[in-house]
């Protein structure tokens, strides 16, 4: 019988998994969305004429009742991404205010009812996976730690452990080996890219790891979606136009795009101060309609339908090398051909701090390239080509190997979960 419970907490997908000895499983959740082993992270709140004064929903649930309650439903998703904020101070819905930890636990607790019995009382330990370096301007780990154990700590685990993601991808991934090596582990999530480099070695039918280092940047798959955001539909809705103030003109602020590209920022944006200041901006506009059209996809809760537009527009860059983008909300005039040359262009700066942080953990382990015997690329954005070539570019390609883009870090956590000498992989 299982006996721990691993905890893949995404930006943007979660995935629970549980292990008995050497082999792992996903817990199947089935919501009124139907079942699935995966699971979105994000939440609605629709007000329920019940005894209960909302109804909550998570995952795929929670996008439905989203599309099928328009302007009713409060919908959340990326949320993970306020984690290590000191500047977020919980958001209001329907006049009550929940916390980063509130938010986390109900999407919680709704996977754990899901799941039906699979998460059970019966289970003494929960291994959660932690990004290397948290997603944010200026990251607090330290509270971001804080609130997650807020969180978790309400379940009533005995015990609650963190292992850095890229930990739990690489012994999911070493699980494979059939000789000792040295495995380097990039994992690339919604919001962070995280390293690993691992010894792993056999002896005596035991796996046993010696960490060598990690590092991370809190850049990945969301922050290229937002340089599509930026480039195609923030100036179409105003971004770079102009408006009166008394005898000069005025650029409309950025800031109001760098909140409209992101996807955790964009489900609160109507909260936000900057809303109430932009609709002033409407009436002082020389390109009112620009501004219009963006007040109306915040009101009409138009992020995640864009959201889905961008990702698959991203998505088909991976394959092909040029690909049409349309965002029905805004009409023809959003109807634009994308080149994947382009769109390296858009995420180059990405890119060179993606690079940066694989620099630094060669660096700072004093490992050259050479003396790396596997690398293993895992999450949604391992796919994107320019990616793939940083790795390719310092390393043989037949040493690369990509999968369990999703179920990865879930079952490594869940295997480590089982160990009893899970100390020895748990984030200091």
């Amino acid at each position: 019988m299982a006996s721990a419970l691993g905890l893949d907490f995404g930006t943007t997908n979660s995935v629970l998994a549980v292990a008995e000895g050497a082999s792992t499983r996903s817990i199947v959740m089935e919501s009124p969305a139907g079942k699935a082993d995966t699971t979105r992270t994000a939440l609605s709140f629709l007000k329920n004429p019940g005894p209960l004064p909302l109804r909550i929903e998570a995952g795929q649930a929670a996008i439905r009742e989203f599309i099928d309650n328009p302007g009713e439903c409060r919908f959340l998703q990326s949320f993970k991404t306020f984690a290590a904020s000191a500047l977020f101070h919980g958001t209001l819905v329907f006049a009550k205010r929940y916390d980063f930890e509130d938010l986390m636990h109900g999407f919680l607790a709704r996977l754990r009812e899901y799941g039906g019995g699979e998460w059970s009382d019966s289970l003494r330990r929960i291994v959660v996976g932690r990004p290397v370096q948290f997603a944010g301007a200026n990251p607090d780990e330290t509270l971001a730690i804080e609130r997650y154990n807020r969180a978790l700590l309400r379940f009533g685990f005995p015990e609650v452990h963190f292992v850095y993601e890229p930990v739990a991808a690489a012994f999911y991934f070493a699980q494979k080996l059939e000789r000792d090596a040295t495995v380097l582990v990039a994992d690339f999530g919604g919001g962070t890219t995280d390293y690993s480099i691992i010894r792993f070695e056999r002896g005596a039918g035991r796996l046993t790891a010696t960490p060598i280092g990690h590092s991370g940047v809190g850049i990945a798959g969301d922050h290229f979606d937002f340089r599509i955001i930026d480039n195609i539909v923030s100036p179409l809705i105003g971004k770079g136009s102009l408006f009166k103030s008394f005898d000069k003109l005025l650029e409309v602020p950025s800031s109001y795009y760098a909140n409209f590209g992101r996807w955790n920022q964009l489900s609160i944006f109507k909260t936000l101060r900057d809303f109430t200041e932009l609709r002033k901006l409407v009436r002082s506009s020389l390109e009112p309609e620009k501004l219009e059209a963006f007040m109306d996809l915040v009101e009409h809760d138009e992020g995640y339908p864009l959201y889905q537009a961008v990702s698959a527009t991203k998505m088909r860059l991976s394959l092909d090398e040029e690909t049409e983008f349309y965002f029905p909300p805004l009409g023809e005039r959003s109807r634009r051909m994308v080149r994947r040359k382009d769109f390296e262009g858009w995420i180059a700066p990405d890119l060179a701090r993606i690079e940066e942080a694989l620099d630094t953990v060669l660096a700072k382990t004093a490992t050259p390239p050479g003396e790396i015997d596997r690398i293993f690329l895992t999450g949604g954005t391992s796919f994107v080509p320019a990616v793939r070539r940083l790795f390719e570019n310092r390393f043989s390609e037949e040493r690369i190997e990509c999968g369990g883009e999703l179920l990865s870090i879930a079952h490594g956590l869940a295997l480590i979960g089982e160990r009893e000498d899970i100390a020895t992989w748990t984030a200091r």
